[in-house]
């Protein structure tokens, strides 16, 4: 805008609009603010007996303005916003009701500049200066103070440890050189041709070195390149010429790749196997506790991750005569009561599965030893793409004060909290996420110094994927070298908060990227500072969320919450407790005592996220860590909670203002192993915090079937219906977002109904058909899809949401999912969704191998027991537990936040494991990913959770009874759960599938169906109605469960409605004919 209009209002969002527009309350109020769909574009918002109206202001191709009114009134065009205003002042002009009160802008408070001791430091930036001739006296005086002030510093400096040429150099390019430097600058070059001449003057001898040197490692260089005759392959060409930087930056990368290929020579030269990995993960020891018959027995348990073998010793310098290959260990099972104990499934000479139980010294170190045998594996996997990986995220506001010598605790989770146990200190992760604020240190000489602490740690020469930087805020994301070729689609972006808006001392910086087929998305912030503040730091987040430009850029309605697989946002978040002042010395007190509950009540950031005013649907691991701030420096023994102002003294109460909290898209794999802060960090008066997670990813699919001969696959979405809270007049539509939908799908206009709330109901009739590219169950299965409702009238995002698509692999399934729009709650969406794949099983995940239980205390019958047994009781695995947007239901299984419960399959009792091994620890439980989980204390199937230390658990991870049954009778807000529902013929265990309620949503070619609905999964991955063997060449007779099992229960006489997975007790003899119109609904049946 040219100039100030009150009726302006900028980049408001839509939602706020609707309220400035409802506090005016009188028809013909209006504002405009600019469109959220169209860039350039803007919002004309007009208040009608209670109901906004929305009409899009368009430019054209010579920048005149329209408005797209009603139909019939001719267009007018006009060449500025006030000009438009005016003249729909006039009545007929196409609009609900003629313009006649603007409604003014709210007074921004500004943000006040912090008064601190030091000054923040300016980042060193290179903006072209715009000088009239005016100003030609002032630039040239601003250049000749630089140069005395330059000068005047060097007369202070030692030099007489300087050449005399050098010397001379410097005193040279202080008297002239940076006068015309800065010239250059403002002429919009920024280059610095007078530093670079000093540069190549100093340097002129290590340039000539440089060069003697180089051709020499190069020759060695090349030699140590395993080719099978001399000269054969590429030369690598290093430049002789260019900035000595450069030059160094080569020359300390070729003595690195010196480094590697000289190590890896001479492992395969004695035989030692490192594999794709350069790094040496020592032999690790274990002391455990081993129940047989009531007595405890001591024994070691060896692990040795580069042989892939696990040892059981008896005595710590024992034989070594019996261990197991990492193809052998077939599952762990960690002990939710006991959080030290460990069953290890493992797979014997003669094909059993034996079941060995284990109680470590403590849990950090079950922990360690669960993340060697995790690493063991996945070293060891046929797999040509990881399915899943661990990520580092650290965060540290370094107080504008460079690093100790020694951070190696930072990056191996050591200090307080949830921490990882010394055993897994040499263990890599796949990346390194570091957030820093208050960083002093350059782009280059910061990520030089982690670079340098990885490879002392894990022997690993990391890859920079992505570096950004804002004025001292800084994002570094680093890769292990083989994940080079599966990275791709990296984006970086900066959005500013600081005082109005402009200044990048608070703000955020963020990294997007694709891992073969997953995405990640990175945000670290540095937020306003100040307890008092809470508001304003409400605003900073919404506008880093709204402004911050990464991932695809299709997915524009959708901001970055819903952008990426795996959303992390880390920083100095400055949340404060809120308590009284005087407090200070009781709030010490229960931190020297560890008593962090209570001053966790009044986080500010747990309370607004309660409120649902920050962070909507994020997650944060439990905080068993000491507030990081604010510290004295060079000490982690006292809080330095008082500061000297000339307005009296200021408080700043210890707090939590170091965080990491993250966002998955729903039932995904995701799991916290670490969350805490250092303790012998202490440069700074914030100590840095860190937080390493295990998660899933999706490989970039290759269908193994012919696209000619497969049949296609489909999602069927039907029955929707949006609640949206808002005051706008208009008709919605829904789009609907995927990678796997070769472009956008819209459905039609829905019909809407007004609620006595003021809310409106949409109802979307027809059912949509989605077809993917590829229907491989493999891949459909790892898919989500993004869900848009949008306006007719301006295109305008009204609520976004996710579904994925693995809580329709058994069924047709209800879901209903929270809309968001710009991180607040406008809505819920219900609806359900059938999935039709191509035949295919997919294959088990590697994060599979780890299990948790919630085990009954019984004891033990012996050291090594049948996993098979007594396979009763279903366990509910709960991925990504936190994420409370969503709910599937299915029969009466009610889910808790974006957990899935899943039918068993293949459920294997006693006596078989000696034929079918592979099937002998495949019990009936399922992960979210739709893989078997593990057999509990004595054979009972276990209830997955997510990894416990220190014997607690988060809030969404273990619920109690009366917990869960509150949550069964929650059924408003809409975001929470569905409750159970009982099926037309009372059967309360079968699940809803597409039959007729208030309206058909079934296809008419699926009308005619059989009285038991199509399965589809293969039968041998369905749940049984009663335990038996399974089909693979085992008969129909079942041994009979023990009397006690079943107190008083007869076995039932009469049969009982048949469940549509209840077919793995039939033999083929049994199975009903294949209908061959079985692939309209689902997979064939085998």
């Amino acid at each position: 805008m040219p100039s100030y209009q009150p009726w302006y209002h900028g980049n408001i969002t839509r939602s706020k609009a609707e309220d400035l527009l409802s506090k005016a309350a009188r028809d013909g109020s209006f504002l405009i603010r600019d469109s959220e769909s169209i860039q350039g574009a803007y919002a004309l918002c007009v208040l009608y007996q209670n109901c906004v109206y929305t009409y899009r202001i368009l430019p054209n191709e010579d920048k005149k303005l329209s408005v797209q009114a009603s139909e019939g009134v001719p267009i007018r065009f006009f060449t500025m916003l006030p000009e438009l205003v005016e003249a729909y002042y006039s009545p007929n002009m196409g609009l609900v009701t003629h313009l006649q009160y603007s409604v003014q802008r709210e007074e921004e408070v500004e943000e006040e500049p912090e008064q601190n001791s030091h000054p923040p430091q300016l980042p060193p930036r290179n903006i072209p200066l715009d000088v009239k001739d005016g100003d030609s006296k002032t630039s040239e005086q601003a250049s000749k103070s630089l140069s005395d002030i330059y000068l005047a510093k060097l007369q202070h400096m030692d030099l007489s440890i300087l050449p005399e040429e050098h010397e001379m150099a410097i005193q040279e390019y202080f008297r002239t050189s940076v006068c015309l430097d800065a010239e250059q600058v403002q002429n919009g070059n920024p280059n610095l041709p007078g530093l670079k001449k000093l540069i190549m003057a100093v340097c002129k001898n290590l340039n000539s070195e440089i060069s003697r040197v180089m051709p020499t490692l190069e020759v060695f260089h090349r030699t140590l390149d395993q080719q099978l005759s001399p000269g054969i392959g590429p030369k690598q060409n290093f430049c002789d010429s260019g900035p000595v930087s450069c030059r160094l930056e080569q020359l300390t990368k070729l003595l690195y790749s010196i480094e590697d290929k000289v190590k890896g020579s001479v492992f395969e030269y004695v035989g030692f196997d490192a594999g794709p990995r350069k790094s040496l993960i020592p032999i690790v020891t274990f002391e455990v506790k081993q129940e047989s018959l009531g007595i405890s027995t001591k024994m070691f348990l060896k692990v040795d991750i580069e042989s892939g073998k696990l040892y059981f010793k008896k005595s710590k310098d024992g034989p070594e005569d019996k261990y197991f290959v990492h193809n052998k260990i077939l599952q762990l099972v960690k002990s939710q009561k006991m959080h030290a104990k460990l069953v290890i499934a493992v797979e014997t000479e003669k094909e059993k599965v034996l079941r060995k139980e284990f109680v470590f010294d403590d849990t950090k170190k079950r922990e360690g030893f669960c993340q060697l045998l995790q690493q063991m594996k996945n070293k060891h996997s046929e797999k040509p793409e990881p399915d899943m990986i661990t990520v580092f995220v650290g965060t540290w506001n370094m107080g504008n004060a460079g690093p100790p010598p020694n951070i190696n605790s930072w990056f191996q989770c050591k200090g307080q909290g949830k921490t990882q146990d010394d055993t897994a200190d040499h263990i890599p992760h796949d990346f390194y996420v570091i957030g820093t604020q208050e960083d002093p240190l350059g782009e280059r000489e910061w990520a030089d110094t982690v670079k340098g602490v990885l490879r002392n740690i894990t022997n690993i020469s990391f890859k920079q994927v992505a570096i950004h930087t804002l004025w001292n805020i800084r994002i570094v994301v680093l890769a292990k070298p083989e994940h080079e070729n599966r990275i791709s689609h990296v984006f970086s972006d900066s959005v500013k908060t600081g005082i109005a808006n402009t200044l990048g001392n608070k703000g955020a910086v963020g990294v997007s990227f694709m891992f073969n087929g997953t995405s990640f998305g990175f945000v670290n912030s540095h937020l306003t500072s100040g307890s008092e503040k809470k508001l304003r730091r409400n605003q900073n987040y919404a506008s880093i969320l709204r402004f911050l430009n990464l991932g695809d850029k299709k997915l524009n309605p959708f901001d970055i919450t819903h952008r990426f697989t795996h959303l992390f946002w880390l920083g100095d978040l400055n949340y404060r407790v809120e308590m009284p002042s005087s407090e200070a010395e009781n709030i010490v007190s229960k931190i020297k005592q560890q008593q962090y509950q209570e001053l966790l009540t009044k986080d500010q950031l747990s309370m607004e996220r309660k409120e649902s005013k920050v962070f909507l649907h994020f997650a944060e691991e439990e905080i068993t860590f000491a507030p990081t701030y604010r510290f004295e420096r060079d000490t982690r023994e006292r809080y330095a909670y008082t500061k000297a102002k000339a307005t009296g003294t200021k408080y700043n109460l210890p707090s939590w203002c170091d965080r990491v909290l993250r966002k998955s898209y729903p039932l995904v794999h995701v799991v916290c192993q670490a969350y805490g802060c250092t303790n012998n960090i202490m440069t700074s008066d914030h100590s840095p915090v860190f937080a390493s997670f295990e998660v899933g990813v999706a490989s970039q699919y290759v269908s193994k079937q012919d696209p000619s001969s497969a049949p296609p696959g489909g999602i069927q979405i039907m029955n929707c219906v949006a609640i949206l809270s808002t005051k706008s007049k208009t008709k919605f539509f829904i789009e609907f977002h995927s990678s796997f939908l070769e472009k956008t799908v819209k459905t039609t206009e829905g019909e809407n109904s007004e609620h006595s709330d003021g809310s409106i109901k949409v109802w979307f009739g027809n059912q949509v058909e989605l077809t993917p590219i590829i229907s491989d169950p493999e891949y459909l299965l790892d898919q989500h899809i993004l869900i848009c409702v949008k306006s007719t009238d301006s295109d305008e995002s009204y609520g976004e949401g996710c579904v994925a698509l693995r809580a329709a692999e058994i069924s047709y399934t209800e879901f209903q999912i929270t809309l968001t729009h710009h991180g607040e709650k406008t809505g819920t969406l219900t609806g359900g969704i059938q999935l039709r794949t191509s035949e295919g099983k997919p294959t088990e995940k590697l994060y599979d191998f780890i299990k948790i239980e919630r085990d009954d205390p019984i004891a033990s019958k012996g050291k090594s027991g049948d996993l098979n047994k007594s396979c009763s009781n279903q366990p509910h695995d709960i991925s990504n537990p936190n994420y409370m947007g969503v709910s599937f239901r299915g029969g009466n299984v009610i889910d808790k936040g974006w957990s899935y419960s899943m039918p068993p399959r293949n459920v294997p009792c006693g006596g078989q494991a000696g034929k079918e091994p592979k099937k002998g620890y495949d019990v009936s439980t399922r992960s979210p990913t739709g893989k078997p989980a593990s057999v509990g204390e004595n054979g009972k199937t276990s209830e997955m959770f997510d990894n416990p230390l220190y014997g607690s658990v988060t809030k969404s991870h273990g619920r109690s009874k009366d917990q869960d049954q509150q949550q069964k009778d929650l059924l408003i807000p809409p975001d929470m759960l569905f409750g159970s529902s009982k099926t037309a013929d009372g059967d309360t265990d079968r699940p809803p599938v597409p039959t007729p309620r208030n309206r058909s949503f079934t296809c008419s070619e699926n009308k005619p169906q059989p009285p038991t609905p199509v399965s589809l999964h293969p039968p041998s991955q369905k749940k049984p109605v009663v335990p038996s063997r399974s089909e693979g060449g085992m008969g129909l007779s079942r041994p009979p469960l023990p009397a006690k099992s079943r107190p008083g229960v007869p076995e039932p006489q009469t049969p009982k409605p048949r469940d549509y997975r209840d077919t793995s007790e039939l033999t083929s003899k049994h199975r009903p004919p294949g209908r061959p119109d079985v692939s309209k609904t689902g997979r064939p049946v085998k």
